[in-house]
């Protein structure tokens, strides 16, 4: 090389000496980092896929911390339920030892009421406190808002109904079969028994889902005798009488509708009745109507007994098949969970064809509930609704006696219920149906604990794991093609390095051609 002007090796020394030092550079920072991406230029594509994870990431581990939040919900509000349901249990035995009312003084009856009225205030005292952060848990608070409740609807229950922003739900029942009760009716031709002869008696045994009774009648009884002493028993085989329009015979039915109410009937004598026509099913469309067919009085059938079944609503409730208990039809689904019972007085017949077949717009609801985001994408699929009612005295244990309705803080003194001078039976029904009703609602809590929050925490933990180990591929250095890069870049620098002091020194050889 005779040049001095330009020395090529040395430029080619110094371009490669700092891609050496950059690529050195690169491998240290990498190791000292711990990233393989520090910056877009590392690389674009995996940048974008590594910053992407990380969002799901930071989404899932808020969720993972809603889910467990909402379980330290439920706990407080099953701890108030607790409480609440050992005093239903302990005001269900006041119910039933004052009961008792020949061996008991009015001055045990009187401190019995107190300790009710005590035991109301405490529950009404628990649903108003107890709370998380402030917020009231068993005051209605987490209840849901509902308007536009049909006539046609008798009571109903929201457990659950995801709303979007600004949203309701219009709740629509469709009735393709009414409910009906467990009957027969009894034909005697005339509207007294008329028998062989005075010394026969017409002796039927009558039984129910409450139990069964037999009972003896003379001839010349008239029918309005034979209901009234069906009747008396009414609470004991839960079967009821009454004398048809015509007077000439009886309908047997059982006193509520559905398929676990039936009436079964057994002529044990039928003292050689004269001019009947039998006993008669009822229509399977409209229980107002007597079947053809009579079954006789003296025939094997009667003699055996016969039994009627009642008949359950059949009914969809937003297009999905419900569930259905008697006047009660129920859907749990994601979206939606409700119960409705539908009113007796709907149908045409009353009791006997209770809802009108067709469409029942039955309420709306538009809003309340607690709202548990349980999921990284905040939307509507992954929110879970859940509706906690009010457990004051004033709000549960509802019951109806003919046409009136009460309420747990109806047993308070003075009200009807009390257990000094009130009607202890309807107060016992009240109570049962108050411990039916928390305990469903400490049954729900519990299912939304294990089955929804328990199972969200365990998939969202594997999903984190999941989606941490997807981001660090893409993003973390591996160490050991990092150090090895390490290595290959020191040497290559120290390489370069003395291969450009070789390159500058190289021009001075020219010096030995000026002598």
């Amino acid at each position: 090389m005779s040049q001095i002007n330009t020395n090529v090796q040395s430029l080619i020394g110094q371009r490669v000496l700092n891609a050496n030092n950059k690529s050195l550079g690169l491998s240290l920072e990498r190791l000292s980092t711990g990233l393989r991406i520090n910056r877009g230029a590392d690389d674009p594509a995996g940048l974008i896929a590594s910053e992407n994870l990380r969002a799901e990431k930071t989404a899932l581990n808020a969720a993972i911390k809603n889910a467990e939040r909402a379980e330290q919900v439920v706990n407080i509000a099953e701890g108030g339920l607790t409480e609440i349901s050992g005093l239903l249990n302990e005001l269900e035995g006041l119910v039933t030892t004052t009961a008792n009312t020949a061996g008991l003084s009015t001055e045990e009856k009187k401190a019995n009421q107190l300790q009710i009225d005590s035991i109301l205030q405490t529950i009404d005292r628990v649903a108003a406190s107890t709370s998380f952060q402030g917020t009231r848990l068993l005051n209605g608070n987490f209840d849901y808002t509902t308007s536009n409740v049909s006539g046609e609807v008798d009571s109903f229950r929201v457990n659950g109904a995801k709303l979007g922003f600004g949203e309701t739900i219009d709740v629509d029942v469709v009735v393709t079969q009414s409910a009906q009760v467990g009957g027969f009716y009894l034909d005697f031709g005339g509207g007294a028994l008329n028998l062989g002869s005075a010394d026969d008696r017409f002796v039927i045994e009558v039984a129910g889902v409450e139990g069964s009774r037999e009972l003896s009648f003379a001839s010349g009884t008239t029918l309005a005798s034979v209901v009234d002493a069906i009747n008396t028993f009414t609470d004991v085989t839960g079967v009821t009488a009454t004398a048809s329009a015509n007077g000439t015979g009886i309908r047997l039915e059982s006193s509520n509708l559905g398929s676990s109410e039936f009436v079964s009937l057994k002529v044990v004598d039928d003292g050689d009745i004269i001019g009947a026509g039998g006993i008669s099913n009822f229509e399977d469309d409209d229980t107002n109507t007597a079947a053809a067919g009579a079954t006789a009085f003296n025939a094997n059938a009667a003699a055996n007994g016969l039994t009627d079944k009642g008949q359950d609503v059949t009914a969809t409730i937003n297009g999905i098949q419900a569930v259905s208990r008697g006047e009660t039809v129920s859907i749990n689904t994601d979206f939606l969970n409700v119960e409705i019972t539908l009113s007796d007085g709907a149908g045409t017949g009353g009791v006997a064809n209770a809802q009108t077949l067709g469409r029942v717009e039955a309420f709306t609801i538009s809003g309340g509930g607690a709202d548990f985001q349980l999921a990284g994408q905040v939307d509507i699929a992954g929110k879970v609704s859940l509706g906690i009612g009010n457990v004051a005295s004033r709000s549960i244990g509802r019951s109806v006696d003919d046409g009136t309705t009460y309420f747990l803080a109806d047993l308070g003194g003075g009200k009807d219920l009390n257990v000094e001078d009130g009607d202890l039976t309807n107060a016992q029904k009240v109570v049962t149906s108050a411990i039916r009703e928390v305990s469903s609602l400490r049954g729900r809590l519990g299912a939304f604990q294990q089955n929804i929050v328990g199972a969200t925490i365990r998939s969202l933990g594997v999903a984190f794991e999941n989606t941490t180990a997807a981001e660090s591929a893409v993003r973390d250095a591996d160490f050991a093609a990092e150090t090895a890069e390490l290595t290959r870049s020191q040497i290559l620098v120290s390489s370069s390095t003395n291969v450009l002091g070789l390159a500058n020194a190289q021009p001075q050889n020219v010096l030995s051609l000026l002598g």
